[in-house]
């Protein structure tokens, strides 16, 4: 039976059917889901919601025994805090700043293009992959998404057209990694994921470069072409000894679409997996900000606008609002003008709303000069986002602002 209650008389064993409001305005990405994690209940009582759906068949009900309550909700209680410690053991990495974690991820990014580019040029003359150096890159990746995701997010968008191939194979790693952690995924289902995103453009290798890297606009000849890439990729790695499952389905369906207007398959629904459908997104969200050899890439906020626009019939609905989750409505990098007449730039999002991102402030556009960087939290300011701003018009390197 459902059931609407206030926030207030939510109890740990509920199973919350719809929480009442915009997606936007609360943390959760799952649209219902059993509430056993303290962490979720102290999350749900201040995030600001103020009522939520129940469903009393799957779940407690607000009128429970307060003894049978009491005793389940300790119980609970106990469990969740056993699975943070031994979450906090696995990941021993501490959260670090922005400013910090770009050192190291500008030296990731790195070592990560060499390894790609390598990885590539061996696929090209017919040599198995290295998966021993695969698993490590992605190790790296995910243990800098911990300590901070906004540094890798932000600095896989950086990238020419010429090295677009191997940096989208990064960047997809990178988002994928931070999309499975935002979904809650198990330590070696998110370590998948990442591996699959490293190779869902492996089949790329065996497309002519002069149509791959054709500067205007392809032929319905030349694309049909490049459509047969992920095929090609999953019929090479079918036959590589450690693959799992999961690279192999990322690498052949990451181009389907919810609607079944995707290719190779025409899949559908049910028919794709999780990790397709992460893919999916995670592909096109690169893809669209990046500079390519015949478009200049979006503006991050532009992109998720865009995507919004095209989630009904192209990407899971859920997936898509967990990946924005992940990135941010604003995501870190995006020039922002506040209602003060200040610019900033997104540097991380806040925990409260995803309206109301962290930014640091670096000129003025009423004195039309540079002024003192500051970091402001918009979720606890009285300054608010007037515009979205073209850092090319105004001339901003943003990269510089954000790593000062």
């Amino acid at each position: 039976m459902l059931k609407k209650i206030k926030v207030k008389d939510a109890r740990l064993g509920m199973y919350i059917q719809e929480i009442c409001g915009s997606w936007m305005d609360h943390p959760f990405w799952k649209k219902s889901f059993k509430l056993t994690e303290y962490k979720d209940f102290n999350t749900l009582k201040n995030c600001g919601v103020v009522e939520i759906w129940i469903d009393t068949s799957r779940g407690l009900d607000v009128n429970a025994d307060i003894a049978t309550l009491s005793q389940q909700e300790e119980e609970l209680k106990v469990e969740s805090e056993l699975k943070k410690i031994e979450q906090s053991a696995q990941e021993a990495e501490t959260y670090v700043s922005l400013q910090a974690e770009l050192i190291t991820a500008k030296k990731i990014l790195t070592e990560a293009k060499g390894t790609v580019v390598s990885l590539f040029s061996e696929v090209r003359m017919g040599n198995a992959i290295e998966l021993d150096d695969v698993v490590s890159l992605t190790n790296e990746i995910n243990k800098s998404l911990v300590r901070n995701s906004s540094a890798l997010i932000s600095l896989t968008r950086l990238k020419n057209a010429d090295d677009y191939t191997y940096l989208h194979s990064i960047a997809v790693c990178v988002l994928m990694t931070a999309l499975g952690r935002q979904l809650g995924l198990e330590r070696e289902v998110i370590k998948q994921a990442g591996i699959a995103g490293l190779l869902h453009d492996i089949g790329k290798v065996f497309i002519p470069p002069a149509v791959l890297n054709k500067p205007g606009k392809l032929t319905d000849e030349e694309f049909n072409i490049v459509k047969t890439h992920p095929l090609k990729g999953w019929e090479f790695l079918k036959d590589t000894d450690g693959i799992c499952d999961v690279t192999l389905d990322v690498c052949r369906h990451h181009h389907e679409r919810v609607d079944g207007m995707g290719y190779p398959d025409k899949l559908s629904g049910e028919a794709l997996t999780l990790f397709a459908r992460m893919g999916a997104v995670c592909d096109v969200y690169d893809a669209i900000t990046s500079n390519r050899s015949y478009k200049k890439g979006w503006e991050p906020a532009e992109s998720i606008r865009k995507m919004a626009e095209w989630q009904n019939g192209h990407f899971d609905e859920v997936i898509f609002h967990a990946f924005v989750k992940t990135v941010g409505i604003y995501p870190t990098g995006t020039l922002l003008k506040l209602k003060s007449g200040r610019l900033g730039v997104v540097t991380d999002q806040s925990k409260v709303s995803l309206t109301t991102p962290i930014v640091k402030v670096f000129f003025s556009t009423l004195s039309n000069t540079h002024i003192l960087q500051e970091i402001i939290d918009l979720s606890k300011s009285t300054d608010s986002i007037d515009n979205l701003e073209n850092p090319q018009q105004w001339g901003f390197d943003l990269s510089k602002i954000l790593s000062a």
